[in-house]
């Protein structure tokens, strides 16, 4: 179709087009920080930006699940160890009550003191952060252990699961962060058993047998030894979240930027630009103004 406007009127509104068209382009970039608001601003950088986008929403994803676990294992290395110090209490109390000198009465306090510290340890082992036993394995809303004084074995089974739970890195990596308290507590070994090796000793030491509590004195080195390497994995999980910490917040900085770069507009240049096209449209209508008109008078004339 062939156009009726004369060829300057044609290029004036060719050009109020295009600075209107920057005009907006410069606005929008002002009013969103955005250089790159819609697919047609930029397709050569839509997949790139889309990809920076996605890593960086695992990233903090991650950061955010990190942040939850920190606060498990930091609560499990704390409970671990008052547990080893716990055990410490009871190979003391144990020593006094294996003392060829020690009385019955003497030992039957000592016994007391260690039932109590059993007690504290099922405590330990019950340990909750937020609403889940962290110790309970992957049925963490079942508390691992009942105390029941009353009986023979005051320690009821473990209720818990075995735990599967493992945390993301960054780099593609996982890590567990958990044991159990069966596994801490209640070894199916009893050369490392806690509950074991304390009851053991309040048994003998109840019964007033010099050669039970020779016995259940020489075991318990062993208990503690095994104890302190089971807080020693906390202490492993705990140095592992903090370095998946560091990297995912380097990470995550690192797509800040990128995505910054990609989409984020420059703010004077836009000023600049704005400016320009308005300065552009104001020459284009005053010159627009000045070009002669020819009527039809003009040519009867």
């Amino acid at each position: 179709m062939m156009s009726s406007l004369l060829p300057s009127t044609q290029e004036f509104l060719n050009n109020v087009n295009r600075i209107g068209l920057e005009m907006t382009e410069a606005q929008t970039q002002l009013s969103t920080g955005l250089k790159v608001n819609v697919v047609s601003d930029a397709p050569d950088v839509i997949s790139p930006l889309l990809q920076a986008q996605a890593s960086l929403s695992s990233a903090q994803q991650i950061t955010s699940n990190l942040g939850e676990v920190s606060t498990e294992v930091n609560t499990g290395e704390q409970a671990m160890e008052s547990a080893t110090s716990l055990m410490d209490q009871v190979q003391t109390l144990s020593a006094e009550g294996a003392t060829s000198t020690q009385t019955a009465s003497g030992r039957t306090g000592i016994a007391q003191q260690l039932q109590s510290i059993e007690q504290q340890m099922v405590g330990l082992a019950n340990t909750s952060v937020n609403g889940r036993f962290i110790f309970a394995g992957d049925t963490d809303q079942t508390q691992p252990y009942t105390f029941d004084p009353t009986q023979t074995d005051p320690v009821s089974s473990y209720q818990g699961a075995a735990s599967t739970r493992s945390i993301d890195a960054t780099n593609g990596t996982s890590f567990p962060v958990a044991l159990t308290a069966q596994q801490m507590f209640d070894s199916t070994d009893p050369t490392t058993n806690v509950f074991t090796s304390i009851n053991n000793m309040v048994t003998a030491l109840n019964s007033n047998d010099q050669a039970a509590i020779s016995t259940a004195n020489a075991a318990l080195p062993g208990v503690s030894t095994y104890l302190n390497s089971q807080l020693a994995f906390y202490g492993t999980a705990q140095d592992a979240v903090t370095a998946a910490t560091t990297s995912a917040a380097t990470l995550t900085t690192q797509l800040q930027t990128q995505i910054s770069g990609i989409q984020d507009a420059d703010e004077t240049q836009s000023i600049l630009n704005l400016t320009q096209a308005q300065t552009e449209q104001q020459a284009a209508l005053q010159s627009f103004q000045q070009i002669p008109r020819t009527t039809l008078f003009d040519y009867l004339g």
